[in-house]
């Protein structure tokens, strides 16, 4: 299914773009040590890349609970955004690793996929891929579950990125609404829901550390209006960052916790997060010596 998936993303690029449109997306495993088995991403990459050129910038996206790592693209249009922003020269040519997540919640609980995540798949794709190694060109981002693990990771590892996008973060700082998959995957306790595991692993147990070091992340937060907790959370998340002087923007929008709203908000969300990218200051070109004037012999 997912070489054929991976075809019908190239064709739908060239119908709507024509032959110009070069951006690739490709679907591959590896084994994660960590997960003691096999994990699969997909990564987009943009128009021009090339392994042997110069390292590009990077951003990692997690996708929701139960969901899958092509939702982005899928669902989401990620491949037509990032073309069109890279295209008007809204963000510079980036790209995107988007891995499965499961039900995991992106945390050492039922696999060790924290671990994993910065163990196993940062390697695999800075040896694999010409991106960037350097926390200047990498960012993280995530959508629901996802949201929950990009904020997680950015907040315990600043070190790592210089920016960050949550869309809907399941980020609930007290606990999770009853209908939250949170208390149902067997992550946040072992037969039933357990709270004090889902306070030691959310963001409000990481906000002291994370304010006590040298490092900002920028963040994008966005919601739908009728995603009542998420968007109350995620606009608590706003306030406080910027009142503890950590830049971010706010965005709440007409909709629900649904990918219209999501594929919506992730032009605005990607022009964001690439905002942060150190690009090198380019080295002037030296002006070359001009000729001296000869002085006059007074002869004609």
């Amino acid at each position: 299914m997912r070489p054929f998936l991976h075809s019908a993303l190239v064709a739908l690029c060239v119908v709507a773009h024509g032959a110009a449109c070069a951006s690739t997306v490709i679907s591959r495993s590896f084994h994660a040590d960590a997960l003691g088995r096999d994990w699969s991403y997909t990564i987009y990459l943009p128009t021009g890349y090339r392994h042997d050129a110069a390292r590009i910038p990077v951003l990692y996206l997690l996708h929701g609970n139960n969901g899958d790592a092509n939702d982005w693209l899928t669902q989401g249009h990620l491949q037509s955004a990032a073309d069109a922003l890279i295209d008007h020269r809204d963000m510079p040519p980036v790209a995107i690793v988007m891995p499965q997540g499961g039900t995991d919640w992106y945390v050492d609980r039922k696999e060790k996929m924290e671990t994993a995540f910065f163990d196993d798949l940062l390697p695999e794709i800075e040896s694999r891929y010409a991106v960037s190694t350097q926390r200047g060109g990498r960012m993280i981002g995530g959508v629901s579950m996802g949201g929950f693990g990009a904020l997680r990771y950015a907040l315990t590892q600043p070190e790592r990125f210089c920016g960050a996008m949550l869309l809907s973060p399941a980020i609930y700082a007290n606990e999770p609404p009853r209908a939250s998959a949170a208390r149902r995957v067997g992550v946040f306790g072992e037969r039933e829901f357990d709270p004090r595991v889902w306070h030691d692993l959310n963001y409000p147990a990481q906000w002291d550390r994370y304010m006590s070091r040298p490092y900002r992340l920028p963040m994008f937060i966005a919601a739908g209006d009728d995603d009542l907790a998420i968007q109350a959370d995620a606009s608590s998340l706003y306030t406080h960052l910027r009142l503890a002087g950590n830049p971010a923007a706010l965005r709440i929008v007409d909709g629900a916790h649904t990918w219209d709203v999501w594929s919506a908000l992730l032009p605005a969300a990607l022009k964001y997060t690439l905002g942060c990218v150190k690009t090198p200051t380019p080295t002037p070109t030296p002006t070359p010596p001009q000729p001296l004037d000869h002085p006059s012999t007074g002869r004609p």
